[in-house]
């Protein structure tokens, strides 16, 4: 049994991968907001090293790091948060001998979120740059720098960064795509994995055998959510500026934007519930 730590342990994933971990693992959850889980919470913020302090007692196997300010945030308060805050709980978490660190990255590190942007490869792979022109894609770009600044200081830690996709509630998934204007955070309307899928994605990453070195994987489902074809959608978006070809041979009409192979065989992780 692994002692894991859980941030942002009240929010919608944080909540239900917490009870699913729980019967196998050491659940400690953190979050300003009590997740009323018969679990051992910690109130407060990841990004204080005077909160920090409150988890003297325990000693960390794991942390699955979920708390974040979310898109559309202030580019200061995305820095303060996501970068200083996951510096200031890696350091801690590091200090303590905490060797697992699996980090809830975003799809939208690419820069998405931002009409202009164009991406340069289709499907886009896990560890395309990021071309955010808005704070918050450029945030969770620089969490993951910060990992690999860490891991580099001590190459014995493993770590995660999912690049995660939309998540809804498995009762409250939004209607699938049809071709339609181009409007901000388009992507993220066809990019999407139900609560269910995510927490199990979350769930391989933290039990996966220990591998030293920083991995970033994009994680969501490996079709599109859409109605019509992703071709007809994306070059509704972008007319001919992007190869969409991919989308337009046999049987890869649906397939997600985002390449999810290395999920897949590094994790053994396959969403499985499709539209």
């Amino acid at each position: 049994m692994s002692t894991i730590l859980i941030t942002g342990a009240s929010g919608l994933i944080g909540r239900a991968l917490a009870a699913s971990l729980a019967p196998q693992h050491e659940i400690i959850c953190m979050s300003r907001h009590n997740p009323k889980l018969d679990l051992p919470w910690v109130r407060g913020v990841f990004s204080e090293f005077e909160d920090l302090r409150q988890l003297d007692q325990y000693n960390f196997d794991a942390v699955i790091h979920l708390a974040a300010v979310t898109g559309g945030c202030f580019e200061r308060e995305g820095i303060l948060v996501n970068v200083e805050g996951t510096r200031c709980l890696m350091r801690y978490l590091m200090d303590r001998g905490c060797k697992k660190f699996v980090m809830a990255s975003s799809i939208a590190a690419v820069g998405f979120q931002n009409m202009r942007f164009r991406p340069l490869q289709l499907p886009i792979p896990d560890e395309h740059p990021c071309l955010d022109r808005d704070g918050y894609g450029l945030s969770k770009y620089l969490m993951e720098e910060i990992t690999k600044y860490y891991q580099r200081q001590d190459e014995t830690l493993d770590v995660i960064n999912l690049r995660l996709a939309s998540v809804p509630a498995d009762d409250r998934v939004p209607p699938l795509k049809t071709v339609s204007p181009l409007g901000a955070w388009a992507i993220g309307s066809i990019t999407v994995m139900k609560l269910s899928d995510a927490v199990r994605a979350f769930t391989c990453a933290v039990e996966a055998a220990y591998k030293p070195g920083v991995r970033i994987l994009n994680a969501t489902a490996p079709k599109a959510w859409a109605a019509d074809p992703v071709a007809d959608i994306l070059r509704s978006w972008w007319g001919d500026e992007v190869d969409v070809s991919h989308f337009e041979q046999p049987g890869h009409e649906y397939d997600a934007v985002f390449d999810v192979s290395r999920i897949r065989d590094e994790l053994g992780f396959v969403a499985e519930h499709l539209p």
